[in-house]
């Protein structure tokens, strides 16, 4: 269903929701491409076959703009705006790839594994692993945080669970209870590297309002949420 809602093109994720407008021609990295007025910056990137890494945007959701890994250079313009939220304009010229925004991807995708567990860095099959791999980051140089790792499992939910441990506090599962949804389960509390995601008035999930839908689990990019079918017995342990 979302995908042909999507326009999506083999599953192909294309960030952020298509628009309606006249045609503007803009060129990502070389590759002219041409894009409906509105279309953000990163779907055009991603028609032209430049995908760009992210991890708070899906095209299933508003850009949002939070994670700071989808930065572009544009000509003209000053700064590294966030791709997602950067509409296009006609003749505009985006590059996706230099060293610069590769170095600034770099120093955030190793604060978000400064609070992962470094167990599931390797061999990790998430949408998160793939944006790592993207960028080629598996490891960091700070001390290991501990603001998540020793929060218990919300098993709760008969259907899917919750690892907090796991959660890179991208919006992503708020934002699909709120825009697809519309129960308004979830939310963020507290601020920094004390984020964190909360089910009701910070109850478990099955105590609070969620409808048990799955667009949350189908949202996140991290497998913090993810259904229990694909476990077998315990899911620390396997």
């Amino acid at each position: 269903m979302w995908a042909e809602l999507r326009e999506l093109c083999e599953a192909v994720d294309v960030g952020t929701p298509p628009r309606e407008g006249a045609a503007v021609s803009v060129t990502i990295d070389g590759a002219q491409v041409k894009v409906p007025a509105g279309s953000s910056v990163m779907l055009a990137a991603a028609r032209a076959g430049k995908a760009v890494p992210k991890l708070c945007a899906t095209d299933t959701l508003e850009p949002f703009g939070s994670c700071r890994v989808c930065l572009v250079e544009i000509e003209g313009r000053r700064g590294y705006p966030a791709s997602c939220t950067t509409p296009v304009e006609e003749g505009m010229i985006v590059s996706t790839q230099t060293e610069k925004l590769q170095a600034i991807r770099r120093g955030v995708l190793e604060l978000y594994l400064s609070d992962f567990p470094p167990e599931d860095i390797e061999g990790g099959w998430s949408e998160f692993h793939e944006t790592l791999r993207q960028v080629d980051v598996f490891s960091h140089p700070y001390r290991v945080a501990t603001h998540h790792q020793n929060s218990p499992v919300d098993e709760s939910n008969p259907y899917f669970l919750f690892d907090p441990a796991k959660c890179i506090v991208c919006s992503r599962c708020v934002r699909a209870c709120e825009e697809i949804q519309g129960t308004f389960a979830l939310t963020i509390t507290a601020r920094g590297f004390d984020s964190q995601v909360a089910a009701g008035q910070s109850q478990s999930f099955f105590e609070s309002d969620c409808v048990s839908c799955g667009a949350c689990v189908q949202s996140c990019p991290s497998q913090a949420l993810i259904e229990k079918s694909l476990f077998e017995g315990d899911y620390r342990h396997g």
